[in-house]
């Protein structure tokens, strides 16, 4: 039978292997390979439109918010039942990840210091499942739905894992990392040895002092001809920031955290403030604005969402700051400590039109990670203009896809998005990227919304970090899903 795909032959080849060990057809998984290549519209679900208009609100759950109510809290909206049980987000799940993209093992979800995090079996990744969202403009009121089903007007998100910690380095090697290990092979920092031993080592703690250049290289090295691993990317950001969002109803990530339900059971509060809040003067004093948490700090809570303290101490033993390590859903530090590079996402900037510009900040983003680079916009999709000032955000981008980058500042710290957005204008028309989350001297502008777009790509600096990412190939998520039946 012949069949159009963008797989090889060799790979048809296995899913056809994989069929037959199921006692499925060729034709079936060929069909499927097919359904796969072609583009995702209607066509995929063609009951879809009428399941919807008939269950409308029993197989999503979400929030809506009035854009010009200043107000961070969003309203619940949808199956209510789901924002008490979370069917995405409880599929949320700590792993070690092989190179080749097999899970060797899913983590205790209650507490994972029992485990071996070291790399030898994998890397500590967060698994985020497949979902569907839908992101709505209706007048002033923005809504984004989550669904685990493939509902009319659904955009699917794929299953994607992300570093449970800001990356390290595996320096023997030049790999990017998310491990526990205080080897001198994963020191971080800018690998600096001097520190060994003192107050301010820096082994076990995340690299910086990387561009993002760097960074994705580092990332591909876990499977060669690969780009599958990414160093952080803002898809997958952007995929947290709304599992935050619809989770406690807030554009707010650093309100106080709450471990009480409401009396509806739904959750509240935020994060915290998370390590935002050192001074600059004792963090440059301390070790010159590079990372000092140790990655793993949270692990005591396993999948789960908190705080734990850290405290840094003196060279004579006195305690320096304690700061509170936020942890979401076993995502340690989404935010604040270091700027985390972001990939998949460039913007032009334009000058003003008095030199010869057109006044424009572009947004391009990219969701095929094989056609991420530093230098043009091939393979990028213009989904919008950034703010071109800097500023508390009060609107961003949205969209059909849900684009989280700044178009409009006036906010506030507790208004809005609640956090900042840095830029600037150059003299001549420049691509650069993104940094998200914030710093540990940032303060009450840090958060998960918190972007700046001030930095080329080929920029390293002290507070610089990233984490790491996988995304399955879809002949990868293929194979797995047919492996994966047989051994159901």
């Amino acid at each position: 039978m012949a069949y159009n795909s963008k797989f090889t032959g060799a790979q048809i080849d296995a899913l056809l292997d994989a069929s037959e060990a199921m006692r499925t057809s060729k034709e079936d998984v060929a069909n499927k390979v097919t359904s796969i290549n072609a583009d995702a519209d209607d066509t995929h679900y063609p009951s879809a439109k009428a399941v919807w208009n008939a269950i409308e609100d029993k197989f999503w759950y979400g929030i809506e918010k009035d854009t010009t109510v200043s107000t961070p809290t969003c309203t619940r909206i949808g199956n209510m039942d789901y924002h008490r049980t979370l069917p995405v987000h409880s599929l949320m799940r700590g792993c070690l990840l092989a190179d080749d993209g097999s899970v060797n093992k899913y983590l205790d979800p209650d507490d994972w210091t029992n485990e071996v995090r070291d790399g030898s079996q994998g890397q500590v990744m967060m698994e985020i499942p497949r979902h569907f969202r839908k992101c709505e403009t209706d007048g002033n009121i923005i809504r984004v739905k989550l669904s685990l089903l493939p509902l009319y007007g659904f955009i699917e998100i794929p299953k994607m894992y992300v570093s449970a910690y800001e990356a390290s380095i595996e320096r023997s090697t030049g790999k990017l990392c998310s491990v526990v290990n205080e080897a001198t092979d994963y020191r971080g920092g800018n690998n600096n040895a001097n520190y060994d031993g003192t107050y301010r080592s820096f082994l076990g703690r995340p690299a910086t002092s990387i561009s993002r250049t760097a960074f994705r290289t580092a990332a591909r090295k876990r499977k060669s001809g690969s780009s599958e691993w990414n160093c952080y990317l803002y898809q997958v950001h952007k995929a947290l920031f709304w599992l935050f969002t619809v989770e406690y109803a807030t554009l707010n990530s650093q309100a106080a955290f709450n471990a009480e339900l409401t009396s509806e059971g739904y959750r509240q509060g935020g994060l915290g403030a998370g390590v935002s809040d050192w001074s600059s003067s004792d963090w440059s004093n301390f070790n010159g604005y590079y990372p000092f948490v140790p990655c793993g700090h949270t692990d005591t809570l396993g999948n789960s969402t908190g705080v734990v303290a850290y405290t840094a101490y003196n060279a004579d033993g006195s305690e320096l700051k304690t700061s509170n390590i936020p942890r979401y859903r076993g995502v340690e530090n989404p935010f604040g400590h270091i700027w985390k590079w972001t990939d998949g996402i460039n913007v032009r900037i334009s000058p003003t039109e008095a030199n010869g510009g057109d006044n424009l900040s572009k947004v391009f983003v990219c969701e095929d990670p094989s056609k991420l680079n530093d230098t043009n916009y091939n393979g990028y999709k213009h989904v919008g203009n950034g703010a071109r000032t800097e500023g508390f955000v009060k609107e961003i981008i949205f969209g059909e896809e849900g684009e989280i980058m700044p178009s409009l500042v006036g906010g506030g710290s507790t208004q809005f998005f609640c956090d900042y957005h840095y830029t600037n204008i150059p003299t001549t028309e420049t691509l650069r990227g993104v940094l998200l989350g914030g710093l540990a001297d940032s303060g009450a502008v840090g958060g998960l919304a918190f972007a700046s777009s001030a930095a080329a790509p080929s920029y390293s600096f002290t507070s610089f970090g990233s984490r790491l990412c996988f995304i399955p190939s879809e002949f990868e998520m293929i194979k797995n899903e047919l492996y994966e039946n047989i051994l159901r």
